[in-house]
Parts: structure tokens; C-alpha cells; sequence
């Protein structure tokens, strides 16, 4: 099924809802379970994640050989919403969808470490 799918999960061990959408693909139950898995990565870096909800696309459908995936990523933790986009641009590593949710997991890690790092003080904010 090509299109906008949706797949809502929850989380066994840590009850964060998880909301996988996928546009222009069809629905991967394999790429459904790394999600979950780089979701669980996540929850154990930080517990206080309330939601997170991951959109994989594929673009645009052009002739050109190996289509490229954008993946972004909205986490939401009390006080917060971080969200993290990317777009593939020339990466020709984001023919692999893999690595596009790798990339975009790895980049809502180091936002959610910022935040937490603020919100314990260890940041100075300027005025």
C-alpha cells in the first residue's frame, strides 16, 4: 500500500506512544520494529520522554536512479517539543532508509542531551 499510513505503538517496557507515519511507501514492519528500537534508545538516554512521532517519506518520485528518505522526528517531553528534520539534500546515504532514521535518531539524541543539560542548569543562557 503506497500512501499515508499510519501505525500508532506503545512501548512495553516505558509506555511512550510512539506514532510512525509513513508517506510515499509502503508500510515496513521492519523498519517499523528500528524505530521502536532507536525509540527505546531514547527513553533510556532520557525518561522523560512523554511521545515521540516519526514520519519517513520519500519525497519526490523522480527518474533519477535511488530515491533519497526524509525522516523527521517530534519528541515531546514536559516543557518541550524538539523536533528534528533531515532532509537528505546530496546524502546519498539516505538512499538506505536506515541511515536516514539513524541520522535523524542520532540528531534528536543530542537535542534531548541539550535540553536536559539546560534544564539541569549546566548551561549558561544569555540574556
Amino acid at each position: 500500500m503506497l500512501g499515508l499510513a499510519r501505525s500508532v505503538q506503545f512501548d512495553r517496557t516505558m509506555k511512550t506512544p510512539v506514532d510512525i507515519t509513513f508517506r510515499g511507501m509502503p508500510v515496513s514492519p521492519a523498519v517499523e520494529e528500528t524505530v521502536n528500537r532507536w525509540v527505546d534508545r531514547l527513553v533510556d538516554a532520557n525518561d522523560r520522554i512523554q511521545r515521540c512521532s516519526v514520519v519517513i517519506e520519500v519525497p519526490h518520485r523522480s527518474s533519477r536512479q535511488g530515491q533519497t528518505f526524509h525522516v523527521r522526528v517530534e519528541i515531546a517531553v514536559p516543557d518541550q517539543l524538539i523536533e528534528v528534520s533531515r532532509d537528505p539534500g546530496l546524502d546519498h546515504g539516505h538512499e538506505d532508509v536506515y541511515v536516514a532514521i539513524a541520522d535523524a535518531f542520532r540528531a534528536a539524541r543530542r537535542q534531548l542531551q541539550d535540553h536536559a543539560q539546560i534544564q539541569r542548569g549546566e548551561v549558561k543562557l544569555h540574556a
